[in-house]
C-alpha cells in the first residue's frame, strides 16, 4: 500500500498543479484540512473513498485518472522498456520512432 500512497500522491499533485490550483483551494473543495492534503500528496496518508470521488470531481477528472501511474515510472525503467519494444519492431517502425525522437528533441 505504501507504494500506492506515494504514486497516488504524486499523481494528485501533478493533476492539481495542471489545474493551477493550490493545496488550500483543493482542500477546501474536498472538505479536508490543507495539512491533510499535503500528507496525501507526500504519500504518508491515503484518502477515504468518498474523498477520492470529491478530489476527482474537483479536478474535473475521472477516478481512474487519479490512478494513472504509468508515466511516473523511473527513467531507466522506461528506457529499457522502450529498447525492448524496439527490438520487436519492423525496420519501418524503428525508423518512425527515430524520426519522432529526433523531432521531439528540438523542443527541449
Amino acid at each position: 500500500m505504501n507504494n500506492l500512497k506515494v504514486k497516488f500522491g504524486k499523481r494528485l499533485k501533478e493533476l492539481r498543479k495542471s489545474c493551477k490550483m493550490t493545496q488550500e483551494e483543493l482542500a477546501e473543495l474536498v472538505s479536508i484540512e490543507p495539512p491533510n492534503l499535503s500528507k496525501i500528496e507526500c504519500g504518508t496518508h491515503f484518502p477515504q473513498p468518498e474523498k477520492i470521488e470529491k478530489i476527482a470531481s474537483s479536478l474535473g477528472v475521472s477516478i481512474s485518472d487519479l490512478f494513472e501511474f504509468e508515466h511516473l515510472k523511473d527513467k531507466q525503467f522506461l528506457i529499457k522498456e522502450i529498447i525492448s519494444n524496439l527490438n520487436d519492431f519492423e525496420p519501418q517502425k524503428v525508423a518512425l520512432v527515430h524520426k519522432f525522437v529526433t523531432d521531439i528533441k528540438q523542443y527541449k
